[in-house]
């Protein structure tokens, strides 16, 4: 069987470090990985699903925030990122946002950041790649179908996260700050977010479930685009 592809974005400067660590997420879901990086012919059309990974801050001007002084921006990824997810979309394709790649997908659907999440909150930063921040997963979610919902322990390297939802998201984990960790939508393309990053996570089968997920719908959208061709080419049959 093909192992559906999977088109990962990454930061220009960290992304060689990071990508292996995703794509080994993706090889044990059965999938295989493609890296790309702003200045990269990226398109949806070309792969089975997308991964938008974690890097930089999100520019405010997305949705219309101020920017603080604090933030650290990647314009020409965000532009990329904000045209692949909203072209995945369309084609009817997963996306799965680890970190930054979270808070894109909300952006880009239309929702905005909180820019210093923890001050906002009040709540102790981590900084850590460790399992050291205490998440709660929101009851009947697909993140609940997914990891069930028992408390989960995960990492944590941000600095920003959601706000106001962008249309058709629903949230499927906080802290307990109240500070959201996870985003799903509530219909089909398949699309999750979470604000950590499962990719140093793999050893838990609850962080590689989210790359099953996303893998298995890669594979479902992939089978049924050659099933549509299969139709097509028979009806051109004279």
């Amino acid at each position: 069987m093909r192992r559906p592809l999977i088109g990962v974005t990454t930061s220009v400067k960290t992304g060689w470090r990071v990508f292996p660590f995703i794509a080994f997420g993706v090889w044990l879901a059965g999938g295989r990985s493609i890296r790309w990086s702003a200045g990269d012919e990226a398109d949806a059309a070309s792969v089975d699903g997308v991964i938008v990974g974690g890097g930089d801050d999100i520019s405010p001007e997305l949705y219309g925030g101020e920017l603080v002084t604090t933030a650290v921006l990647d314009p020409a990824r965000d532009a990329l990122e904000a045209g692949l997810v909203a072209q995945a979309f369309g084609l009817g394709k997963p996306v799965l946002g680890i970190c930054r790649g979270s808070q894109m997908l909300n952006v880009a659907l239309g929702g905005n950041l909180h820019q210093d999440a923890y001050s906002h909150y009040g709540a102790r930063k981590h900084s850590t790649l460790l399992p050291k921040k205490d998440v709660q997963v929101v009851d009947n979610t697909r993140l609940a179908q997914l990891a069930g919902t028992a408390p989960m322990r995960v990492n944590a390297l941000h600095s920003q996260a959601v706000d106001r939802l962008g249309e058709g998201l629903v949230v499927a984990a906080r802290d307990p700050s109240g500070m959201v960790q996870a985003i799903e939508r509530v219909s089909e393309p398949f699309a999750l977010g979470v604000q950590w990053h499962p990719e140093y996570l793999t050893y838990a089968r609850r962080q590689r479930a989210l790359f099953r997920a996303l893998v298995a719908a890669a594979r479902a959208c992939c089978e049924d685009r050659a099933q549509l061709e299969e139709v097509s080419a028979e009806a051109l049959k004279p």
